[in-house]
């Protein structure tokens, strides 16, 4: 909506007299104009902000990475963040997706390829990690089940690159992951419909040995489709937190989140809020 003030002309000039304040009439008409402008310009304000307050906010990248909060949020609040960007209370801004049922209970994880120039000594703690990781997420207590893979097929590829921090990466033949900038990690899911066709996850070379843990179970939760984050002080010790790489356990709300998503038959699931 576009607001645009007008310059009104002013009054024809009249000779002052004296109206019941004791004032001349062009002193009292000076004064009721200056109390207008500024009502005005009050009322103007207001319907100023208003218009601000019922407008939609505009609408931001198609894949939103993370949401901010300001404090706890409910487990369906949460929930639905990192499924689908759901603000609380809100819509969601992606679709749903999951790993089809036929082949949640069977996905192969493994490293699939590893740069000559990647650290053997990451290659190890990242080694470590993905066995760690595949843990926590079948300990979790949602219907699924992730199985360790050495060769052959994999459902979640693992690749550890020579790409440094904030590089672009190259080579993989991944068309999800090459042309691509990455962090320290990044994961590339391709869905068709609300069923996940594939997911691929990258390791920079540059990953910190204090990060990895934290970083492989984030990449492998959010191939399963949690793909949202949380920025939020509240949520800082969240698989999730946006800027965090800590946590390197499925607890509370995040094991919450995935049980949801991938909830058991007859299974409950019971607020925590924590």
């Amino acid at each position: 909506m576009l607001i645009v003030q007008r310059h009104q002309p002013g009054p024809p000039h009249q000779t002052p007299c004296a109206d019941a304040t004791g004032l001349p009439q062009s002193a009292a008409a000076r004064l009721i104009r200056r109390a207008a402008r500024v009502i005005t310009g009050v009322m103007w304000r207001v319907l100023f902000i208003l218009l601000l307050i019922a407008l939609p906010a505009s609408p931001g990248p198609s894949a939103q990475e993370y949401l901010a909060v300001p404090d706890v949020i409910s487990d369906d609040a949460f929930y639905r963040l990192v499924a689908c960007a759901a603000p609380p209370g809100g819509e969601c801004s992606k679709p749903f997706i999951y790993w089809p049922q036929e082949r949640r209970l069977a996905l192969r994880v493994g490293i699939a390829s590893t740069a000559e120039t990647f650290p053997d000594y990451k290659f190890d703690l990242v080694d470590a990690a993905i066995d760690a990781a595949i843990g926590e997420i079948n300990g979790a207590g949602a219907q699924l089940f992730l199985e360790r893979v050495f060769e052959g097929e994999m459902d979640v590829p693992l690749y550890l690159l020579d790409t440094p921090q904030g590089g672009v990466i190259a080579g993989t033949g991944v068309e999800e992951l090459d042309g691509s900038d990455i962090a320290i990690g990044r994961v590339a899911i391709r869905s068709r419909g609300d069923e996940i066709v594939a997911a691929t996850i990258a390791i920079s070379q540059d990953i910190r040995r204090r990060e990895i843990a934290s970083v492989i179970l984030e990449e492998l939760v959010q191939s399963l489709g949690l793909v949202t984050d949380i920025a939020s002080p509240a949520y800082q010790f969240s698989i999730f937190a946006e800027n965090g790489n800590s946590m390197t356990r499925l607890r509370g709300q995040d094991a919450s989140a995935l049980r949801r998503h991938y909830p058991r038959p007859g299974v409950p699931e019971r607020e925590t809020n924590q």
